[in-house]
């Protein structure tokens, strides 16, 4: 039987795009989705669908004791379509109160069920201080104010509880996404990322390289992203052929 992967958060934007690359690389992966009626679409990428909302603990870790992964992807966002600046503001709350209590209810289902690595998605833009690039060791904004200082105390929230697990814990910094299903089709702003390449450094993380931060964003002097390129052996070019 194949080497099973549990992708929470399989139906989102990096989730659609790494799914078919983890199943082309032989991994049986077994997704997370809210809506029944994403269940189809991601039986449709490969993905043996789970219809399960993060926050409900049980159901959550019965779900990944049944898959018994060798590795635990954390993909969950909450993020209004086309990042709607009007809906940003509550977004933001929903979306570190899953980098908060929902990375919990994951971090403990995969400890339990004896998941060796974890991979987690994190942003490369809450760092604090002007000093760029900005480096994994730079601290982040999590004494700012507003929106800014809501979705940083949520980062470092899920940044701290991956890391400090019995486990290998694996965190990737994204730079802005853009691209298929993010609501952006070009680069904007400051650390710039394509899905496809947020998508294959997950993918790479999957297998290889030391637990720790890594910036993974397009090299424009925001932040360096040369850790994941050498441990990682990522590149920002990179385009799924589908």
């Amino acid at each position: 039987m194949s080497k099973a992967v549990f992708l929470a958060g399989a139906s989102g934007a990096v989730g659609r795009r790494l799914a078919p690359l983890l199943v082309s690389e032989g991994w049986r992966v077994v997704g997370t989705t809210r809506s029944a009626d994403k269940a189809a679409v991601l039986r449709g990428l490969g993905v043996e669908p789970v219809i399960v909302d993060v926050f409900e603990a049980s159901a959550l870790a019965a779900a990944i004791a049944k898959a018994r992964p060798e590795v635990v992807v954390h993909q969950l966002t909450d993020l209004p379509p086309g990042l709607d600046p009007a809906l940003m503001a509550e977004a933001s709350a929903r979306n570190a109160r899953i980098r908060d209590k929902g990375t919990r209810y994951l971090v403990g289902a995969a400890v339990r069920a004896g998941v060796r690595r974890l991979v987690a998605q994190s942003v490369a833009f809450a760092y604090a201080g002007a000093r760029l690039p900005h480096r994994e060791d730079d601290p982040l904004a999590v004494d700012a104010e507003g929106r800014a200082g809501v979705s940083a105390r949520g980062v470092a929230s899920l940044e701290r509880q991956v890391l400090e697990a019995p486990l290998a814990g694996i965190v990737l910094r994204y730079g802005r996404l853009y691209g298929p299903g993010t609501g952006r089709d070009a680069p904007s702003g400051p650390a710039p990322l394509h899905v496809d390449a947020a998508a294959k450094a997950a993918a790479l993380a999957v297998g290889n390289g030391s637990p720790g931060i890594y910036n993974v964003a397009e090299d424009d002097g925001a932040v360096t992203s040369e850790k994941a390129k050498r441990e990682l052996g990522w590149t920002a070019g990179w385009r799924s052929p589908a």
